[in-house]
């Protein structure tokens, strides 16, 4: 095969000649689709930063989100209020909606486009800015979801609960996360992935090599979104197309190389204007823009690491606590697994929360106020608040706890021991070179 993927500048350029009817009237749907999708979420935002600021999608604003919710109403006839953000999840209703939305606008804005301008026989100037805004979105997307990972904060480490919680209780994203969270070594591998294939993005003559590259990545990532139920499938289908929209230009180049055994000379990356120091100042301000996001991506997980990561700081009581002795009122009491409200261990997994595993496995989270210095432990909880306990804690060692003080005005005097980490099989087994037989449990 002949390994031939270089540029052909002496080439004529496929944007001077006569597109196809079929190829002009799919550039203005694209056009006027992926141009509306890609300002109305998430991936503008990752592209145009902002330090410290969180910037609502641009579709849950007026009056865009009230035409969404009222196709939502009317249309397909959804009952309830729509969640339009804070929930963490891309495939919202109101995500589908919008989707349905933008392919209605693009359908109609396509249909009136070629009727009015049906004489025009290609579009070469407004390709060329259409895949640069195509390149730099995908490219914000790979650099904010590569850096996200390559500083383990996607899929953090799990915390002492998630040791607490039956297999059963897990949902198949939990599953997931928790099973790359608790390799931060594969998740910073993926996340390198990612970051190549966003690197490659930046420059034009690389381009095509990272849209391929994204292109695995994002069917990899759409895959585990389908079978997990992981909430961004939408999002990662899209990323999908585009960077076939981005490979589309040197397809019929790729597959001769890839499956006839042919020389591909991919297309000349065509410069945006005709005058040299326009073309000039629009690398700079293109690499000033690349900086910008970079350094903006490494900067916010690097702040969010600290803050709310395996980086932020941890509860001085830090593991996993099971309950050897427990007196109310100064009455020793059974540890009965019968009583299910009864506490039988407790997880101190950051500096300012907690989880209380009762007799029946299940398992309640508590806000913790610990003062290490004076040891003072205060739990409340939002599910009730009239509830609180107080204690005065000391250890006698390192793997042993007294808790003195008031549950809900009751006296308690709780003796607990630290549950060993090096019993969890999914933290202490390591890594193997040589096993003579598989460790599978």
């Amino acid at each position: 095969m002949a390994m031939d993927l270089a540029t052909t500048p002496d080439e004529t350029p496929a944007t001077t000649a006569e597109w196809s009817q079929t190829k002009r009237i799919a550039f203005r749907f694209f056009f006027v689709y992926f141009t509306l999708y890609c300002l109305s979420n998430q991936i503008i935002n990752s592209v145009f930063i902002v330090p410290k600021i969180d910037i609502p999608d641009w579709a849950t604003l007026w009056p865009v989100r009230l035409w969404i919710i009222w196709v939502a109403h009317h249309i397909f006839r959804v009952k309830t209020d729509l969640v339009y953000s804070g929930s963490g999840s891309g495939d919202k209703v109101f995500d589908w909606v919008l989707v349905f939305c933008l392919l209605v606008v693009a359908f109609v804005a396509t249909v009136l486009w070629s009727v009015l301008d049906r004489k025009r026989t290609s579009y070469p100037v407004l390709g060329k800015w259409f895949l640069l805004f195509l390149r730099v979105c995908l490219a914000g997307q790979m650099l904010t979801y590569g850096s996200v990972k390559v500083i383990p904060l996607q899929m953090p480490f799990p915390y002492p609960f998630k040791f607490l919680e039956p297999l059963r209780s897990f949902s198949p994203m939990g599953v997931l996360w928790t099973s790359v969270g608790v390799s931060p070594a594969y998740e910073v591998f993926t996340g390198c992935a990612e970051l190549t294939a966003g690197f490659l993005l930046i420059f034009p003559r690389t381009a095509t090599l990272g849209a391929l590259a994204a292109l695995a990545d994002l069917v990899q990532v759409f895959v585990l979104n389908m079978t997990y139920d992981v909430c961004v499938k939408l999002l990662s289908f899209q990323l999908i197309i585009l960077s076939l929209l981005l490979l589309a230009p040197n397809i019929q180049r790729l597959f001769n190389f890839f499956f006839r055994s042919q020389p591909a000379a991919l297309a000349a990356a065509e410069p945006l204007f005709r005058s040299p120091r326009a073309n000039r100042i629009a690398r700079a301000v293109l690499a000033a823009l690349w900086l910008w996001i970079i350094a903006n991506n490494i900067y916010g997980d690097w702040d969010g690491w600290h803050k709310y990561g395996s980086g932020q700081p941890q509860s001085a009581l830090g593991g996993i606590w099971t309950i050897q002795k427990l007196a109310i009122d100064g009455q020793p009491q059974p540890l009965l697994a019968s009583n299910p409200d009864e506490w039988r261990r407790i997880s101190f997994d950051l500096a300012n929360w907690a989880h209380i595993q009762h007799m029946d496995d299940s398992l309640a989270s508590y806000n913790a106020a610990l003062d290490a210095k004076n040891e003072i432990l205060a739990l409340t909880t939002p599910r009730d608040k009239h509830w609180q306990a107080n204690f005065n804690y000391t250890r006698p060692a390192r793997d042993a706890l007294l808790l003195d003080g008031t549950v809900n005005g009751h006296k308690q005097h709780i003796e607990l021991k630290l549950m060993d980490s090096a019993q969890f099989l999914l933290t202490s087994r390591g890594f193997h070179w040589v096993q003579d037989y598989p460790f599978n449990r």
